[in-house]
């Protein structure tokens, strides 16, 4: 059985996926690993890049962009993964959802597999990313979007406060970089986890698009009894694009995550008159089009077993 399944999913930065490959590839290690490039219907010629340069990938070039977790998913299925309950016997005893813009130094895989194998409780682990100028990527390490953690984050308390546990769990803030912590979430540019835990929650809720999916993702893992760590003795760097950051299809999604997230996990326990200010904070935010996603049944996220 393969120690480590990676998926990738690309759109568009074929330079960045070059990089990316070279440094798994180049990892060192008593591990064994395969790697599955899903391409979302790229026009910059990142299959064939791939196709070329790395003929040892398993290479799915879609024909239309399905998508961060649905292609994910399809990556998945290609390990061997196919919902809850449902593994092939042949699947990697752990799946990495890695993305095109990291690079990996050469034993960080090894790492962290070792790291996980020593800790059976735990479902997902991350590792400390990094930025390139080397600042910590604050999005490695997360509490879940609760009403009230939400409101300290998007109000600027967190911001103002960033050592309080209390205002600062939107992004761990409180904690040191370096010091490892159970956590809600982390992120999916590098998020590892165990196949037991696939096997209990099943595979990525495809309703959300480009966000949020990694943290529900965390949080029905967390539910079937798993731990989430945060492991910073390994470090990780991710470019981050700042064109995804500049869109405004990323920012709608943004936010959209944020309403679907609401919706399926804390809609039912939140108050009328907290419920009503966390609508016109999300439609303040994300305008005209998220009063659409918030009126459409469709809009809620669909089953994940």
């Amino acid at each position: 059985m393969v120690d480590l399944g990676i998926v990738i999913v690309n759109w568009n930065t074929r330079d960045l996926l070059r990089k990316c490959l070279q440094t798994v590839y180049a990892s060192q290690g008593d591990f064994t690993f395969r790697v599955v490039l899903v391409d979302n219907a790229s026009d910059d010629g990142s299959a064939e890049m791939v196709r070329t340069e790395f003929p040892q990938t398993a290479l799915i070039a879609l024909d239309q962009n399905l998508g961060y977790p649905a292609g994910n998913n399809v990556g998945l299925r290609h390990l061997g993964f196919h919902g809850a309950g449902k593994i092939d016997a042949g699947a990697p005893r752990y799946a990495l959802l890695l993305n095109p813009d990291t690079e990996v130094p050469p034993t960080a895989l090894a790492d962290m597999v070792a790291y996980m194998d020593a800790n059976a409780s735990v479902g997902v682990a991350g590792p400390r990313l990094v930025l390139p100028d080397g600042s910590l990527d604050k999005a490695c390490r997360r509490g879940f979007p609760t009403p009230m953690v939400s409101l300290y984050h998007f109000s600027g308390l967190a911001k103002a406060f960033p050592r309080s546990p209390r205002f600062g769990r939107y992004n761990m803030t409180h904690l040191p970089a370096d010091e490892e912590a159970e956590v809600d979430s982390v992120v999916g540019a590098y998020m590892q986890v165990r196949r037991e835990a696939i096997r209990d929650a099943g595979l990525l809720d495809e309703t959300f698009f480009m966000y949020g999916e990694d943290i529900d993702w965390a949080f029905r893992i967390k539910s079937a009894g798993w731990r989430v760590m945060y492991h910073p003795q390994v470090v990780v760097k991710h470019v981050k694009r700042a064109a995804s950051r500049q869109s405004k299809r990323a920012q709608f999604e943004f936010w959209r995550a944020m309403l679907l997230f609401y919706q399926k996990h804390y809609r039912r326990t939140t108050p009328l008159w907290l419920h009503t200010l966390i609508l016109g904070g999300l439609l303040l935010k994300g305008g005209r089009p998220l009063w659409t996603e918030m009126r459409r049944p469709t809009a809620l996220p669909k089953p994940t077993g």
